[in-house]
């Protein structure tokens, strides 16, 4: 593991691990309660909390083994802390709210003019890599949305602008390729476990969501 000011990162990153696991619990159950569902039904703890209290645990785990200054670490908990909501509410009810994804584009564009992106401050052309990401991100999403008639839907294009600007053009595309083959293996288990049907609807936020998570933890080389 890597260093925080001298002391061992182990530490931190257990009880980070430990933190971000209770959060991904409290996420879901919001999630099952907001936004307003039309039949207010409040859905019981079932495989979808459990994906959301694991993937939750293990990206706050790797913060500290990934970022080295406590701002870093900070940001990027803040930006995992938004998507955790966002996974939780599209895997219980298929959408990504505004009230979270539209926040988020204005909150990273100023931390990257800031310089302080933890992903993307202080590599060569990192900027314009986060402001080009914005744009070709949710455009070529929405392009081959429309040629292959996909699930996606307009939260997902908002939320592909604000990936763009934490995560740059490579970064999001080398966990875009690895979140695609991960999902693909998770629904291959839930359609094997009849967790669901070959006519289930499958939101495509998930897997922006972990290319997001896999993005920013990859180190840059």
């Amino acid at each position: 593991m890597r260093l925080v000011d001298g002391i061992s990162s182990w530490g931190p990153a257990a009880i980070l691990g430990i933190g971000g696991g209770i959060y991904g619990f409290l996420a879901d159950r919001l999630a099952a309660r907001w936004p307003e569902h039309e039949d207010a039904a409040r859905r019981p703890v079932d495989w979808r909390t459990a994906l959301v209290v694991l993937l939750a645990a293990g990206a706050f785990f790797a913060l500290p083994g990934r970022f080295g200054s406590l701002r870093d670490i900070v940001l990027g908990g803040a930006f995992f802390a938004a998507l955790i909501v966002l996974l939780a509410t599209d895997l219980d009810q298929r959408l990504l709210p505004d009230e979270i994804t539209l926040p988020l584009i204005p909150a990273a564009l100023v931390v990257l003019l800031a310089g302080w992106d933890p992903v993307l401050a202080g590599k060569e052309l990192g900027m314009a890599s986060g402001l080009a990401a914005a744009v070709l991100a949710p455009l070529f999403l929405g392009v081959t949305g429309a040629l292959f008639r996909g699930a996606l839907g307009i939260g997902d294009l908002k939320l592909a602008v604000s990936l763009g600007l934490v995560c740059g053009i490579s970064q999001l595309i080398a966990g875009f390729i690895v979140a695609s083959l991960a999902a693909g293996v998770v629904l291959l288990a839930l359609l094997a476990t009849r967790r669901l049907g070959l006519r289930s609807a499958i939101p495509f936020g998930p897997i922006l969501i972990l290319a997001a998570f896999l993005a920013v933890l990859r180190p840059i080389t």
